[in-house]
């Protein structure tokens, strides 16, 4: 498994952790905004690993874009959501594989 997809999980998890209606809100204002700006490093992270092996980034986005507008109460919730559900799905497709090279041995 890459480190971009591993990154993915991780991500995504987190995510859908701060995507809990009152728990998630009560993570990010108890500990002042900071939660978002760690997932803001995380996905800023994910990103780079995910551009650099080739994979969806679609993911990563999101969530940078979720960090950014994640203080608003209720539209912080739903982008919290979206973004551990495109994170995940995307870090559960399978992975490309060359079928264009042969690799048996005569």
């Amino acid at each position: 498994m890459s480190s971009s997809r591993v990154m993915r999980w991780v991500s995504g998890g987190l995510e859908a952790l701060l995507g809990i209606p009152v728990l998630g809100g009560t993570i990010v204002i108890g500990l002042y905004w900071t939660p978002l700006l760690v997932m803001f490093i995380l996905h800023i992270v994910t990103l780079v690993l995910s551009k650099r092996n080739d994979e969806p980034i679609h993911g990563p986005v999101l969530g940078i874009v979720t960090s950014v507008v994640g203080w608003i109460p209720v539209v912080g919730m739903i982008m919290h959501i979206l973004s551990a559900i495109f994170l995940m799905i995307s870090a559960a497709k399978p992975t490309k594989v060359n079928s264009g090279q042969n690799t048996t041995v005569q």
